[in-house]
């Protein structure tokens, strides 16, 4: 199933996350015109100043609930529904309450989730701050640091996709532990990154585009509205914002959302994890050895490919080398010599027949 079409198919969470955005301007203007009557009823500039303060910290503590916490799991069941969508090929029927139900059995409680997004995220971000360091080899061509500084600004605002689509990979591989499945989902992006970056970095450009012409069509509109209450103008800025945010949250992120994450699904099924991935990433980033150990801990018999990531087993002895070599198995994808008891390659992971 195409981008385009998951896109459609599940518009009920992008109607949901509108309602949300525009209950937080909604509060946010009810709010307003209350502390503006009581400014009028003092009649004083001192007073209207301390209200437009009162004002801008009460918005911000409602977006911050209303986003972060009901946004975030709305978001979570979006995602778990554009994953089955993207790797099935079909939407579930009550996709709404599929997706409320899969949120529910694979982090139990909205802690879990948020403790597992903060680490993906700084994993994500980690890792590709590591990679970034690769372009700057190339930074002594005039002009060259300006390109690929360009070029991480519109990398870094799609890292926000990229977390998510790791966090999808939880609800594809539903026979696992959370934390086991974000792991994994981080190290399918590290093995795919320049696919994955390359398609999430073309979209970002038409996100700022479209974020700001849809900020001055409402500062406009709400300006003229604006100056005719002799209300100030800079007021009015602010809920332009937030309501381009909220258009924004709403359509724009769950189109790209859609795109990153069906490309994303497209590699991850096929994708064959190399068996040192795991140590290189636990060395390069401390958010996802914690994220690995996490998962570590949650698994009561780790498969060898995930085990593995801090060193190989140890080498067997002298007088068990002719039995193993009676019990070795030769893997097909690498040609690496394992037991024949062993479920996976210890070369590069990949099961063995």
């Amino acid at each position: 199933m195409k981008a385009g079409e998951i896109y459609t198919k599940t518009m009920p969470f992008v109607w949901a996350k509108l309602m949300l955005g525009l209950a937080t301007v909604l509060i946010s203007a009810v709010l307003f015109g209350i502390l503006m009557g009581l400014a009028w009823l003092f009649n004083s500039e001192g007073v209207t100043g301390i209200m437009i303060l009162i004002w801008l910290a009460a918005t911000g503590t409602i977006r911050f609930i209303i986003m972060h916490y009901i946004g975030y799991m709305v978001k979570a069941g979006h995602i778990a529904v554009i994953a089955e969508a993207a790797t099935t090929g079909r939407v579930p029927n009550n996709q709404v309450a599929y997706g409320k139900q899969m949120v529910t059995e694979r982090f139990a409680t909205s802690n879990v989730y948020f403790a597992l997004d903060k680490l993906v995220a700084g994993a994500v971000k980690q890792i590709q701050k590591g990679i970034g360091k690769l372009g700057n080899a190339l930074d002594f061509i005039p002009g060259m640091g300006t390109l690929t500084g360009l070029a991480q600004f519109f990398i870094d605002l799609s890292l926000g996709y990229i977390d998510e689509c790791c966090l999808g990979y939880t609800f594809y591989k539903k026979e696992q532990g959370p934390f086991k499945s974000a792991a994994d989902g981080v190290a399918v992006y590290a093995q795919n990154w320049k696919t994955l970056l390359t398609d999430a970095a073309k979209t970002m450009v038409m996100v700022i585009l479209s974020l700001i012409v849809i900020t001055l069509i409402l500062f406009v509109a709400l300006g003229l509205l604006f100056r005719l209450f002799a209300w100030p103008g800079g007021v009015a800025f602010i809920i332009a914002l937030m309501i381009a945010f909220a258009i924004k949250f709403s359509f724009i992120d769950s189109f790209i959302l859609t795109r990153t994450m069906t490309a994303y699904m497209g590699v991850a099924p096929s994708t064959v994890i190399t068996f040192d991935l795991y140590g290189n990433l636990c060395k390069l980033s401390s958010r996802f050895k914690e994220l690995f150990d996490k998962g570590q801990n949650e698994q009561p018999a780790p498969q060898p490919a995930y085990a593995g990531a801090y060193g190989a087993a140890q080498a067997p002895s002298p007088a068990q080398n002719e039995t193993q070599e009676e019990n070795a198995v030769f893997c097909g994808h690498c040609g690496v010599k394992n037991q024949r008891d062993v479920k996976f390659c210890g070369g590069c992971g990949n099961k063995l027949g």
